[in-house]
């Protein structure tokens, strides 16, 4: 299920992409990836014969006047071009007004264009918006000019979103008739010369394949070239530009290479290389960065569903690597424009919506695991919930722990007090089961279960759990001696504890999991904890977990007991707790014991009685240590009532022996409990 939420939210991320990109909302990111590109691929040199006749402030010093010069030293250059025969000449200068020198300038001029015989003159493309309506209509040259060149086309230029130049018109509309660029018409008469050339594109536009930034085509001074300073053989076979390159034209441009530093001349002059070989640039259909997206977006999804996050950053990044590699490798060898970017953005939200999704359902998960399991322990499941959940059989500590009789009290105060305090009670039990590296496996009413050394290891599972135990009668000591006034007795808790092997891992069925464990472990801790009443001890451990932690703990041993579909016994041993180490005892009074075992039956002067066992006086010899018995005090006036218990005898002297009571009734429980309340006064 969170595999297909997170999939679909990669789905999700890869329509918002297209989206945007449909939108044109990605389109200056695309731009500036496009710079990038030819950025990373650098310059190149030219490969079709282009020179340049630049205009420039050397130019107006070397002359002695302003810019526009006489059209006669416009025929003087043209003249010294045409020595050398080159294929085509392009004067990107507009003449659309007749010369302020008068009829014979523009003469000139045209004479110079028609002995020439290949020769384009510029022409521009003007948008007038009057009245709500608008209309194109063109700059032409005037048309003594007009009727000598060989071409007339429109150096009108149109940049993209973000002010850079990146293609070039074919021709452009002027009502029913169409008007040829500049740099289509002297493609065609390269053509009509016999110059190689590729088809020209159909389109009404090329995206240029720029070379490079400025003075990537061989550039020559206008003044040198009028002055004869320039071999004729430096146009021969060559397509010459004639252009303004300084700044005072201002037609300058922003490039893939640069921002504001190309004139009008080198623009055109990569036009041209640009259709002359053939290596316009091919954007790819948008349907293509669309797929890319939603491919993209999935895959960083996937990624995530399928590795850790640390991995799938890793493979999100060689996903981006690849997709730019092939990108690069498509623009460098081919001139193929793929749009990038939508794939990009779409990785980043495929993968960013994945994490977002992830985190949140990390978050929720921790939530809940924060009831059953420590912070650290939450961490180690987070990191590796496989290892870490996933059913295992090994060796674990089970403690059970309840209130005893807390149903008779619950039925003496409220259902809404019996709720809060328990709560309390959980809140305070839970809290120390996990500072000892404990996992709370289930709560039952007052009940609870705790594992130890799952889900993460404690290689002293036995004995943090025993210490769990010794904290919680602590704990619970103290809840009742503020509750008791309110609850009319004392709380107390009972503990079962036991070490074994186990099933341990998250069970359940479809709708509700939990991790537990199941085997006969923990049964035997749950029939622990269910005789601490009758053998008088609040923390019973079986012999597993005893031999884990004799010598740490003072412990005696109580009994060996049979448990339900069990076929051995299992002895059992008592954990005693600090409080109880001295085992309060009083003194008999008149009371009188009776012993029944194999040896027999005798009464006998009772000596002292206390929580575990009880001494007498006169024992006959018959009546060896370890002795299972059976006892019944009564006689002393302190006693509400007489004591019946199963007993062992524990030690012996010349004039006495104690008896260690093994099974004690309820009641009896209670009465030697008054019994020592009564003797204290």
């Amino acid at each position: 299920m969170n595999a297909a939420r997170t999939l679909g939210l990669g789905l999700v991320a890869g329509l918002v992409t297209v989206a945007l990109m449909l939108a044109g909302a990605l389109e200056p990111v695309e731009l500036g990836a496009l710079n990038g590109l030819f950025g990373l691929r650098g310059p190149r040199a030219p490969a079709a014969r282009i020179v340049i006749v630049s205009i420039d402030e050397s130019d107006f010093d070397e002359f002695d006047t302003p810019w526009p010069f006489p059209r006669a030293l416009h025929a003087k250059l043209l003249d010294a071009i045409s020595a050398g025969r080159p294929v085509a000449i392009g004067l990107d200068i507009i003449f659309s007004e007749p010369s302020p020198r008068g009829p014979a300038d523009d003469a000139a001029l045209a004479r110079a264009v028609a002995r020439a015989g290949n020769v384009v003159l510029a022409a521009a493309i003007t948008r007038v918006v009057e009245a709500g309506w608008s209309k194109t209509d063109p700059t032409l040259p005037v048309p003594a000019l007009r009727r000598a060149a060989a071409g007339v086309g429109t150096v009108t230029l149109t940049v993209d979103r973000d002010r850079t130049l990146r293609r070039v018109p074919l021709r452009s509309a002027l009502g029913a008739e169409t008007l040829p660029s500049f740099d289509a018409e002297v493609y065609r008469l390269a053509r009509q010369a016999g110059r190689p050339a590729a088809a020209l594109p159909p389109g009404p536009e090329v995206l240029v394949n720029f070379l490079g930034g400025p003075k990537t085509f061989p550039r020559v001074p206008y003044h040198s070239v009028v002055r004869g300073a320039v071999p004729p053989e430096t146009f021969r076979d060559a397509l010459v530009l004639v252009g303004g390159t300084s700044p005072v034209f201002q037609d300058a441009y922003s490039t893939p290479f640069g921002v504001r530093d190309t004139p009008g001349v080198e623009i055109h002059a990569n036009a041209l290389e640009t259709l002359l070989r053939g290596i316009g640039l091919r954007e790819l259909p948008l349907w293509t960065s669309a797929l890319a997206a939603l491919v993209a977006a999935l895959a960083g999804a996937a990624l995530l569903v399928r590795l850790r996050p640390l991995y799938a950053l890793a493979g999100a990044v060689l996903l981006w690597g690849a997709l730019a590699t092939a990108t690069f490798a498509a623009f460098a060898a081919s001139g193929t424009w793929f749009r990038a970017g939508a794939p990009t953005l779409a990785l980043i939200l495929g993968c960013g919506s994945a994490v977002v999704a992830g985190y949140v359902r990390a978050q929720r998960e921790r939530r809940r695991l924060a009831r059953f399991f420590s912070p650290a322990v939450v961490r180690e499941i987070v990191r590796d919930p496989d290892r870490a959940l996933g059913s295992t059989r090994r060796e674990v500590t089970v403690l059970f722990s309840d209130i005893r009789g807390f149903t008779a009290i619950a039925q003496r105060v409220g259902a809404e007090e019996v709720v809060a305090m328990l709560q309390e009670y959980m809140t305070e039990m839970t809290e120390i089961v996990f500072r000892n590296g404990g996992t709370v496996a289930k709560y039952f009413g007052d009940r609870v279960m705790a594992l130890y050394n799952a889900p993460v290891e404690d290689p002293d599972h036995a004995a943090s759990a025993v210490r769990t135990a010794l904290e919680l009668r602590e704990r619970t000591r103290a809840l009742s001696a503020r509750w008791q006034a309110r609850l009319g007795a004392p709380l107390r808790n009972a503990v079962g504890i036991n070490t074994g092997e186990a099933i341990v891992g998250t069970m359940g069925s479809r709708q509700r999991r939990e991790f537990t464990a199941i085997g006969d472990v923990v049964n035997v801790a749950a029939h622990l904890e269910s005789l601490t009443e009758e053998y008088l001890a609040p923390i019973i451990v079986g012999e597993a977990t005893w031999e884990r932690v004799q010598g740490r703990f003072l412990t005696r041993e109580l009994d060996t007991v049979a448990v339900k579909d069990r076929t051995s016994p299992v002895r059992i041993y008592a954990i005693v707790p600090a409080d109880e180490r001295g085992n309060p005892r009083a003194p008999l009074e008149g009371a009188t014991v009776t012993v029944e075992g194999a040896a027999g039956v005798v009464e006998l002067p009772g000596r002292d009685l206390g929580s575990y066992g009880l001494a007498v006086v006169g024992l006959p010899p018959d009546f060896a240590v370890d002795a299972s018995v059976r006892v019944r005090c009564a006689g002393d006036p302190a006693l509400s009532q007489p004591i019946e218990a199963e007993a062992r005898v524990a030690w012996r002297s010349a004039e006495a022996a104690g008896l260690q009571f093994m099974r004690v009734t309820p009641e009896a429980v209670a009465a030697i409990s008054d019994f020592l309340a009564r003797k204290s006064r």
